[in-house]
């Protein structure tokens, strides 16, 4: 999903991914704005997507404010709760939300497929594409 997402983007802007594990605060200081994506596990983002905001909420608060983001969510039953921790934190940070939430479901509900590798369909792989592009063509334009 993050790289669909990244491609399409890289046709506007330059684009760079980060794990959540290597990411820093220099990262986002360096850049113009985020699409932030992860797993839903639990009901809840990610702990690594959870470290990377624990770590680097306090050194760049206040000084990335008004830049754009956007997030993708993989989720095995809804999602909802994954966006909505993802957009408290961005609204701390007073980022500006430019498109709402991408929630790619994979339905995975039983252990089995739980633990399973994923394979995300194109269509879904499509939708992170555009959304990419947009954020891509935003930042390029100067729209956010």
């Amino acid at each position: 999903m993050a790289e669909a997402a990244a491609d399409a983007a890289r046709e506007e802007v330059e684009t760079v991914i980060k794990i959540a594990a290597e990411a820093e605060p220099e990262d986002l200081l360096s850049s113009d704005g985020y699409i932030f994506c992860g797993p839903e596990n639990l009901a809840a983002i990610a702990g690594l997507l959870k470290d990377f905001f624990d770590r680097c909420y306090y050194p760049v608060l206040g000084k990335i404010e008004g830049r754009p983001y956007a997030q993708m969510v993989c989720a095995g039953s809804d999602g909802e709760n994954a966006a909505r921790q993802t957009a408290r934190i961005a609204q701390g940070w007073r980022l500006k939300e430019v498109q709402a939430p991408l929630i790619v479901c994979t339905h995975a509900q039983t252990p089995e497929r739980i633990l399973a590798e994923k394979q995300i369909p194109e269509d879904d792989l499509d939708r992170c594409r555009e959304l990419g592009a947009a954020m891509g063509a935003g930042l390029a334009m100067g729209v956010f």
